[in-house]
């Protein structure tokens, strides 16, 4: 490979069709103010570079990237790539990752609104990040050890698991399927609506009106907090282990809680059996 060491690069499409290139303490950023600088490239290392350009990695094959920065100049940073791998990277721009596949991101920073949209296949771990629309549209997604912060987050993604993770997010995976979550804590309001296929095991979830118009939504020992207004027109099986303060029409199914302070029948359709500290609830 190719191996360039201390430079700075600001002309348009800098190192633009480049094939076996190393890159190690280098700038991209300057007055020329020059967009794509290694675009079409395959075969890519980079390691203690700092990115303040627009759009440096579009159509990469083989990239890896190390103790580097992206900053909020840097939009756009990497999209249509595949075969990237990515540990100690800052991802500060705006729409950060999209149409990309087969991603690795380890140990990393994300503060990028829309980051990871219609991505195939990404492994992230140990990871922190603040997002609006995170991974929307995106599948095969394997997280561990990642904590979020951001709204409207993993919708739409598909066959996808999770483990040991933190999530502070609203309308959290709308319409997800095939979706597993473990050991997990979920924090955020309206979760996991219209999804399919989704199980949480061993999880926390905080905020109201979690988990409705759901098919096929399975609850394996999980702690359920501020909860009202629970699994309205769901299909589920839920083992919750803590008091629920309200659980409004399960749609069929059984739901299985320690307490409840208010269980609502006004659906004629609402046929979900509802087990309350062992015994089957009388309105159920």
């Amino acid at each position: 490979m190719e191996k360039i060491v201390g430079k700075s690069f600001d002309e348009e499409r800098a190192l633009y069709g480049s094939n076996g290139v190393e890159l190690e303490n280098c700038r991209f950023d300057g007055p020329a103010d020059g967009e794509s600088a290694l675009k079409e490239c395959k075969n890519v290392s980079v390691s203690d570079s700092f990115f303040n350009l627009r759009y440096p990695f579009w159509h990469v094959d083989g990239l890896k990237i190390s103790g580097s920065e992206m900053t909020d100049k840097c939009r756009a940073a990497l999209w249509y790539t595949k075969n990237a791998v990515m540990k100690n990277v800052k991802f500060h721009g705006i729409k950060a990752l999209r149409e990309c596949s087969d991603i690795t991101i380890e140990d990393s920073d994300i503060i990028s609104p829309e980051f990871g949209w219609s991505v195939n296949g990404i492994t992230m771990k140990n990871t922190s990040a603040q997002s609006e629309y995170f991974m929307m549209r995106s599948n095969k997604l394997k997280f561990n050890k990642v904590s979020l912060k951001g709204k409207y987050s993993f919708q739409y993604i598909e066959d996808s698991e999770f483990e040991d993770c933190d999530f502070d997010t609203k309308d959290a995976f709308w319409h997800a399927k095939n979706v597993v979550i473990r050991n997990s804590t979920i924090k955020g309001e309206y979760l996991a609506w219209y999804c399919e296929n989704v199980t949480f095991e061993n999880c926390t979830i905080i905020g109201t009106q979690p988990l409705c118009y759901c098919k096929n939504l399975k609850l394996i020992n999980c702690k359920m907090l501020d909860a009202d207004l629970a699994f309205e027109k769901s299909e589920v099986e839920a083992t919750v282990t803590t008091p629920v303060i309200s659980i409004k029409n399960p749609l069929k199914g059984l739901i299985e809680v320690p307490e409840v302070g208010e269980i609502i029948r006004d659906d004629e359709n609402s046929k979900g059996e509802i087990l309350v500290g062992g015994k089957k609830c009388a309105c159920s």
